[in-house]
């Protein structure tokens, strides 16, 4: 039997997930011929090519075979490592998120903890920014992960992203040039809402509202069912949605920070090891956001 060496794997893994050998060599800390040649070296182990370079760089059918089983092995070291090299933690973090944010990458990064710490409980709740804000002063939750305006915000330095934001429309969507534009939103006190209607009101453009939610999946079903338009921050935009920074006539949206607010002295073990954990992750998915793909169709 052949001993497949993790490294390899996570090689090949990051390859497939960031789409190049250059990507990969990035993230790992290692040059493109190392790359390539771990990559040569799991090919020789198992006697298969794994990557189709002509026309792009796609997995074989060996490769795919490998990639599913990969992901697991891969998954279930880091849960090992995690598990005995760390202090044994219990207890509950309530935590509490933007609404978009509930089935973006976000689910996969608490997943993650969740298997490395069994025994602490995570209360996560969703809302908007504003309303968690609030909340996290009431002493509702140990800390919240929110979006604010950019550059005036409050988070600390390097406790936030700075995230574009794109208009978000359906596959078919035509906006009519005789009539308002069609609106697709959060309630009020979103902060999408609000650089919506401020940049179309600057650039003097009619617009109404014909749906509004507070959930990400009526938001996605609406836009989608060319109800309406919206806007999205990449890291939370759904596959069936078309990114659309200019979309014909309409203004640019402009910027928005993601971060956490928290008090470190307040902040139990696990908290705090949560946080370190959502603040690594968000940075990592800012830089290399195909590394999730976790957005639903």
């Amino acid at each position: 039997m052949k001993n497949l060496p993790m490294d390899l794997l996570r090689t090949f893994t990051t390859i497939n997930d960031l789409g190049g050998f250059t990507q990969a060599g990035d993230l790992l800390g290692r040059s493109q011929p190392a790359i390539s040649l771990q990559i040569k070296r799991l090919e020789e182990m198992l006697e298969v090519t794994l990557f189709n370079r002509v026309g792009g760089l796609k997995l074989t059918e060996e490769g795919e075979i490998l990639y599913s089983y990969a992901r697991k092995i891969l998954e279930m070291n880091d849960t090992v490592c995690s598990r005995l090299s760390t202090p044994s933690l219990s207890g509950s973090v309530r935590l509490g998120t933007p609404n978009d944010f509930e089935v973006s990458f976000l689910p996969v990064l608490l997943s993650k903890f969740s298997r490395a710490y069994p025994d602490v409980t995570l209360d996560v709740r969703s809302d908007v920014s504003i309303n968690l804000r609030k909340e996290y002063k009431k002493g509702t939750y140990d800390f919240v992960m929110t979006m604010d305006e950019y550059p005036n915000h409050e988070y600390a330095k390097d406790d936030f992203i700075i995230e574009p934001l794109s208009w978000a429309v359906g596959p078919t969507f035509s906006l009519p040039h005789d009539q308002p534009v069609p609106l697709v939103l959060y309630p009020q006190g979103c902060i999408y809402r609000q650089h919506i209607t401020q940049a179309l009101n600057k650039a003097n453009i009619p617009w109404r509202i014909l749906y509004c939610s507070s959930s990400l999946l009526g938001i996605k079903s609406a836009i989608k069912a060319g109800l309406g338009i919206s806007a999205l921050s990449i890291n939370t935009m759904p596959k069936s949605l078309v990114p659309e920074h200019g979309f014909e006539h309409l203004p640019e949206l402009g910027q928005v920070t993601i971060g956490f607010n928290y008090d470190r002295n307040n902040l139990s073990p696990a908290a705090a090891l949560l946080l370190d954990h959502l603040r690594n992750g968000l940075k990592q998915n800012q830089d290399y956001p195909s590394a999730f793909n976790l957005m639903p169709d």
